[in-house]
C-alpha cells in the first residue's frame, strides 16, 4: 500500500534527519520535506503563539496543511509536549504523538511514546555564574538555550542560542534592561537532540503498528480501540480496574478482534483489588 509511494515529512525543524531514514528503510516510501513550509503557526515552544488545540488535533492539522502545502496524498507530522509526567510524579517528560495520514486510502495512524528522557529546564537567571551552571545542567551548547526578558510578558526573545559568547552577551543585554532574564531550554527539535532520540522511538512504534494489518482486509495500523479492565485478582478473583484485553478494529472494514491478556498477566496482585484492598 505505500511501498514507492512520496511521504511529506510535515516539519521545518528537521525532524527528517530521523524520521526519514526509518520510513524509507521500514516502508518503502520515498520522504521529502518542503523548506518553506510554515508549522508555527500551530504554537511555539517559546510561548508567541499559543496552542490552541489538544495535541492530537494539532498533529492531525500539522497532516492536513502538509497536504494542501505539498499536494502530496501520504504525510507525516508530529507534536510534542513538555511538563509534568503523566504517573511518575516529581519527573519531567517528553509526550510525543506521530501521525501517519494515507488521504489516498483515508487511513489515519497514530503513535505516542512519553519519556522522561528529557533536558526540559527553566529558571530566572540573575548572574553569568548562574546562567554557566544552568547551561551545563541542560547539556549545552549541543541543546540549545532560549533566554527571556520573563516568563509571562516575552517582549524580548531569543532563540537557538548555541554559543557561550552569545549566550552572555544576549543575557547582559536583558539584564542591563531588567535586571535579570528567563532561561529555558529550546524544546525544538533540531536544537534538541534529547528530542530527537525520543521522536525515532516514536517512529519506531508507529511502524510496528504500521505493519500490523487487519486479519481481513489486510489494512495497516489495526490498532486498539479500546482498553478493557477486569484483570481477576489473584486472590479473590475479583474484577480489578486492570487490563484484562484490548480491542482491535480496522479503519477500513471495521473487522473487530479483541486480544485478552495483553501484557502476559492472567491476574493482578491483590494490592490493585479493590476488594482485598478497598
Amino acid at each position: 500500500m505505500f511501498a514507492n509511494r512520496k511521504l511529506f515529512i510535515a516539519t521545518k525543524h528537521q525532524k527528517e534527519n530521523v524520521i526519514k531514514p526509518l520510513l524509507e528503510q521500514n516502508m518503502g516510501v520515498e520522504c521529502f520535506t518542503l523548506p518553506d513550509f510554515e508549522t508555527d503557526n500551530l504554537g511555539t515552544f517559546s510561548g508567541e503563539i499559543r496552542r490552541e488545540n489538544d495535541p492530537l488535533t494539532t498533529v492531525r492539522t500539522k497532516c492536513d496543511q502538509g497536504r494542501a502545502y505539498s499536494n502530496c496524498d501520504l504525510v507525516i507530522a508530529n507534536e510534542g509536549s513538555f511538563g509534568g509526567h503523566p504517573s511518575l510524579f516529581f519527573a519531567n517528560a517528553d509526550d510525543e504523538l506521530i501521525m501517519l495520514k494515507d488521504y489516498k486510502n483515508n487511513i489515519e495512524i497514530v503513535a505516542r511514546e512519553i519519556s522522561v528522557h528529557t533536558n526540559l529546564n527553566a529558571a530566572i537567571i540573575e548572574n553569568e555564574e548562574q546562567l554557566l551552571a544552568f547551561a551545563k545542567q541542560v547539556n549545552f551548547p549541543s541543546h540549545a538555550i532560549i533566554l527571556k526578558d520573563s516568563p509571562s510578558r516575552k517582549r524580548w526573545v531569543f532563540k537557538g542560542i548555541q554559543n557561550e559568547v552569545l549566550l552572555l552577551q544576549k543575557f547582559r543585554q536583558l539584564k542591563a534592561t531588567y535586571g535579570c532574564a528567563y532561561a529555558e531550554t529550546d524544546m525544538r527539535a533540531r536544537y534538541n537532540p534529547t528530542r530527537m532520540q525520543v521522536i525515532s522511538k516514536t517512529v519506531e512504534k508507529l511502524i510496528e503498528k504500521i505493519n500490523k494489518r487487519c486479519p481481513h482486509c489486510v489494512t495497516p495500523g489495526f490498532d486498539v480501540v479500546k482498553a478493557n479492565s477486569g484483570l481477576p485478582c489473584a486472590n479473590c478473583a475479583f474484577p480489578t480496574r486492570s487490563i484484562l484485553s484490548c480491542t482491535y478494529k480496522c479503519q477500513i472494514c471495521n473487522h473487530v478482534e479483541e486480544e485478552f491478556y495483553p501484557k502476559q498477566k492472567t491476574e493482578e496482585d491483590p494490592t490493585y483489588c479493590d476488594n482485598c484492598n478497598p
